[in-house]
């Protein structure tokens, strides 16, 4: 398990208060709530929200994009839209320092020598998800086994194909994303018609980032936030991907005219 390590002052942080902290490649949110210290990750599970920059009220923690509201005491998901827990961490005060151990799983067992620690100001916060990993998408040197066997078999048509051999391209980026399933229909989101548009923009710093605007078959759907980390996931696994951002819109809301016939077959709607 990694080491505690000094992250801030007592009178840093009034009580009640907050404050966003980069402890290594971890986005977490230190909160002081009655006289004790929490830490969670500052992300909301539902969209990646920026949980240091929401409303807290006792406890509770509120995502500014779309208020769902996690406890600060253990991170647990308290309301909708969010269905799944984000990440806590131990934390200790020694004297007038307060110190956070990062939780195995959570952010490395590195010694706390190795670990930095810094202080961010609200507003600094990630756009569209944390500082790295499943959220914001790596740049592996590799596209996906499944993204080239499905460009390699869609050459007849010239187009994933081409895509394939000129980098990144919407297309191919539709097809990664077929490896989505919804776990309720076992259908992946791309049949199913959930993704409504896929943009690619360079970076100046490198790489493209691609920004994926898609809905779901209702606005309550519990598999939203499996189906967001997934699209994240296997696109940001992609080579030449610098950023992945998922966008969930409901308007126009989804139908089942949307699927494709593929999707219409497997599921026995004629």
């Amino acid at each position: 398990m990694a080491d505690f390590v000094k992250v801030a002052q007592v009178a840093d942080i009034p009580d009640p208060g907050k404050l966003m902290l980069e402890i290594g490649e971890r986005l977490v949110v230190l909160v002081r709530v009655e006289g004790q210290f929490f830490c969670i990750d500052d992300v909301c599970t539902h969209d990646g929200g920026p949980l240091g920059e929401g409303r807290l009220e006792g406890h509770e923690i509120a995502c500014p994009r779309h208020g769902a509201k996690f406890d600060v005491r253990n991170g647990f998901a308290k309301t909708m839209p969010a269905t799944e827990h984000t990440g806590s961490h131990d934390v200790k005060v020694v004297a007038d320092a307060v110190w956070v151990r990062v939780r195995d799983g959570a952010g490395g067992d590195a010694p706390s020598a190795a670990i930095g620690v810094k202080q961010l100001p609200i507003g600094a916060g990630h756009a569209g998800g944390h500082g790295g990993g499943e959220c914001c998408g790596t740049t592996p040197a590799v596209v996906s086994a499944a993204a080239l066997a499905a460009a390699g078999s869609a050459t007849a048509t010239g187009d994933v194909g081409q895509c394939a051999l000129d980098n990144l391209c919407e297309d191919l980026i539709r097809e990664e994303l077929k490896r989505v399933i919804d776990p309720e229909l076992f259908v992946n989101i791309v049949d199913l018609g959930l993704v409504y548009n896929v943009d690619l923009t360079p970076v100046p710093e490198g790489g493209t980032k691609v920004k994926i605007d898609m809905t779901m078959t209702s606005p309550m759907c519990p598999a939203g936030p499996q189906l967001i980390a997934q699209c994240k996931q296997f696109v940001g696994q992609m080579a030449g991907v610098s950023m992945v951002e998922v966008k969930i819109v409901m308007d126009p809301p989804w139908t089942p005219e949307k699927m494709s016939d593929a999707a219409r077959d497997q599921l026995g709607i004629f």
